[in-house]
């Protein structure tokens, strides 16, 4: 039977327009400081005692990384909608599919929506957070990776099927898929005009595979790599520098965090902005995640439980 994509939403019921952030937590602060901030270049934008507000160089934003102390998993997967009134409509139409919703405080944000999606994966909305200086230009800034801004999630379900639906209804277009027995395993969705802001790919979940930052080019995938190295922590370097051989095409670095969580680091990718553009279909096994690389077996197995809040 054909595969049947569902009908792009070009005029959505709200406007999101990216994923914006990814809340962590972590055992131990003092070592993922050291992980974020020293080794991959994330700005500090403000700390307490349970709590690390992270930002890339290039982000103006408050922070795109929150890392808090407690029990290691992750606790949400933060999106942007355009204005205030975008949030009220993004809750009636929640309530409208049959999602709860529910308004919470969050430091450094202005209101702040809570839902889940289909696949269980605990989501948060708001259309704007406090700001600090973008320091992409002070170079006396830069360290370690010099990590630019967070581009991309990525998804472990069940449910890839259901997701797609849920997310095109919300404005989401399909830039790439998967298939493998002529059932789609992994697709790749975006709003701000590149390849994806969120991935969903099949396994057990959901569970977070990877968050993903850009950095400014090829050479600051190898340089990392050679960071951990000298500082001793070759071990979290699990697969890369390589090329993605099918979606995306970029070249990539992953790394695993103190508690496991990974990282994708990459220099960029194409732009799927026009209405001409169709969503690319991949066919397994021309499905290749690594290239020239076999990717490790903790890469599809291993990802970040989803904490319960």
């Amino acid at each position: 039977m054909p595969i049947q994509l569902p009908t792009p939403v070009y005029k959505p019921a709200f406007n999101i327009t990216r994923a914006s952030h990814v809340v962590h937590r972590v055992a131990d602060l003092a070592a993922s400081r050291a992980f974020y901030v020293e080794l991959l270049g994330l700005v500090v934008s403000d700390e307490d005692r349970e709590t690390l507000w992270l930002r890339g160089l290039e982000e103006g934003c408050h922070h795109s990384l929150v890392l808090k102390l407690g029990e290691p998993g992750c606790e949400r997967v933060g999106l942007r909608v355009l204005t205030e009134e975008d949030l009220d409509l993004a809750q009636r139409h929640f309530e409208r599919t049959g999602f709860p919703t529910s308004w919470v405080d969050v430091p450094h944000q202005a209101r702040t929506l809570h839902t889940r999606d289909p696949a269980g994966t605990p989501l948060e909305f708001c259309a704007t957070m406090e700001t600090r200086p973008r320091l992409f230009h002070q170079v006396e800034s830069h360290r370690g990776a010099c990590v630019h801004r967070l581009d991309h999630v990525q998804v472990v379900t069940p449910k890839v099927d259901a997701s797609l639906v849920f997310y095109n209804e919300m404005g989401f277009r399909l830039s790439e898929y998967v298939v493998s027995d002529d059932a789609i395993f992994m697709v790749f969705l975006q709003r701000k005009g590149n390849p994806h802001d969120i991935v969903f790919a099949e396994g057990p979940g959901p569970r977070l595979h990877h968050v993903a930052f850009t950095v400014p080019d090829t050479q600051s995938l190898m340089l990392t790599a050679d960071l951990f190295v000298r500082a001793g922590k070759a071990a979290q370097v699990e697969f890369g520098p390589a090329r993605h051989f099918s979606p995306g095409l970029a070249r990539f670095l992953y790394l695993l965090d103190p508690d496991g969580h990974r990282v994708e680091l990459f220099p960029t990718h194409y732009q799927t902005i026009d209405i001409e553009d169709e969503p690319l279909r991949w066919q397994a096994p021309d499905f290749q995640i690594g290239g020239w690389q076999t990717p490790p077996p903790g890469w599809f197995k291993d990802a970040s439980a989803f904490t319960r809040s």
